[in-house]
């Protein structure tokens, strides 16, 4: 896909709009797996929550992947996109008793972050197969907005509760067959990585009947020229050998899981919005935009930094632009950013925007979210539908302020 392709994109669907490349997710997938083709079982989950769109589940399933899901809906999503109930892990945060019970009962895999819900569940479910989610207290990335290992984070259950844990287990009999954990996003340090793996490790040896290992994802991924993002080569080679070390001294062999949702569709994505002006100011350049936080809210709520293309004149010369948008409210997405010159009714594409994007986009001062594309077999397909006004309305009901109110009776005395 050429930037040729993605004005033409602009041109048939407007913008803003989301487009995602088919082949670079696949071979992000094919990297993951080939990383780890020396584990005789190795099974991804695709993480729901980055990029949930129907079509794109249905892609990578295609694949061989299962989801990682974190609310019924998303759930009820997979099931929707033809995934077997078996290859759907959930690992809620904070929800009813209820709402697990109800996935339950669906046949997909429960994993449980919570002393309390560990106990309750396995008091009334005891034969449903559960994984437990272990918090190793292990910072995997730099900022802690993304990084849910550390000692204050709500995900997990601590690893200094294995004790607990041992002891629900034993007075509920229930059927423990997983053991999980999720240090955060863009993990920067391998060795660090594989510091909280040995805790797992170490934590699954009170389990004698696993059948897999899940050890979440967080994967860094570049974002801007000469980026450092996860060595997941020399992380496969590592992790691998220690897996199966650990697999022949369990005494069968496990399957090893992961649940990446930013490694597999980030760079996969591209957001391409017009410029509606160029504003001067006695310091600044704005070029503004056709969309804002609402669309992609990521710069704003983490600080990410996504780059910047004028694809309709990518060979000019460069100048500094603050790119903001039409939000009333702060919402900029570059400050001072070396960009190609841009003019009025340029189009803008942001990198990596495949993740963390669209499924964080809301409708604030009233907008309608934008079309998603899809890149598959060198043509563009639609896969949602810009929205409009009567999505805006759609479940909002009016009240009838025209009809006369009722007179009050004034109670007479004699």
């Amino acid at each position: 896909m050429n930037q040729q392709d993605l004005l033409s994109i602009a041109a048939d669907y407007g913008s803003p709009v989301y487009v995602y490349d088919a082949t670079t997710i696949e071979n992000q997938y094919k990297r993951l797996t080939s990383a780890f083709k020396k584990v005789k079982q190795v099974k991804v989950h695709y993480a729901v929550k980055a990029l949930s769109n129907i079509s794109i589940l249905k892609l990578i399933k295609s694949f061989g992947a299962g989801l990682d899901t974190v609310s019924i809906q998303e759930v009820q999503l997979g099931l929707t996109a033809g995934f077997e109930p078996q290859d759907i892990i959930f690992t809620p945060n904070g929800v009813s008793l209820d709402e697990i019970e109800k996935v339950a009962k669906l046949g997909v895999q429960i994993n449980i972050d919570s002393l309390s819900v560990l106990e309750e569940f396995g008091t009334r479910n005891k034969n449903v197969p559960v994984c437990i989610r272990i918090n190793p207290h292990v910072m995997a990335g730099g900022n802690t907005n993304i990084s849910v290992g550390h000692i204050d984070s709500k995900f997990g259950i601590s690893i200094h509760q294995i004790p607990h844990i041992l002891r629900i287990v034993e007075n509920t009999k229930m059927n423990v067959n997983g053991i999980h954990m999720h240090t955060g996003s863009d993990i920067l340090d391998i060795d660090v990585f594989l510091y909280a793996s040995e805790i797992l490790f170490e934590t699954a040896k009170n389990f004698k009947n696993l059948e897999f290992i899940d050890f979440g994802s967080g994967f860094k991924v570049p974002y801007k020229k000469d980026d450092i993002e996860t060595n997941i080569e020399e992380f496969g080679e590592k992790l691998s050998q220690r897996f199966n070390d650990f697999c022949k001294n369990y005494g069968k062999e496990l399957t090893l899981a992961f649940e990446p949702g930013k490694f597999l569709v980030s760079e996969a994505g591209q957001f391409l919005v017009q410029v509606n002006n160029i504003k001067q100011t006695t310091s600044t350049v704005f070029a503004q935009v056709d969309s804002g936080f609402n669309h992609l809210i990521r710069p704003m709520l983490y600080g990410s930094q996504h780059e910047i293309v004028n694809i309709s004149n990518p060979e000019g010369r460069e100048r500094f632009y603050s790119v903001v948008g039409y939000i009333c409210e702060t919402d900029t997405f570059a400050n001072n950013r070396r960009i190609s010159e841009i003019n009025q009714g340029d189009i803008l594409s942001f990198k990596n925007a495949g993740a963390y994007c669209y499924s964080m986009s809301s409708n604030f001062n009233s907008r309608y979210r934008p079309a998603e594309v899809l890149w598959y077999n060198e043509k563009a397909h639609l896969i949602r539908k810009r929205e409009t006004f009567d999505d805006i309305i759609h479940n909002q009901i009016e009240v009838d302020f025209s009809k006369p109110k009722k007179k009050e009776k004034i109670a007479q005395t004699v």
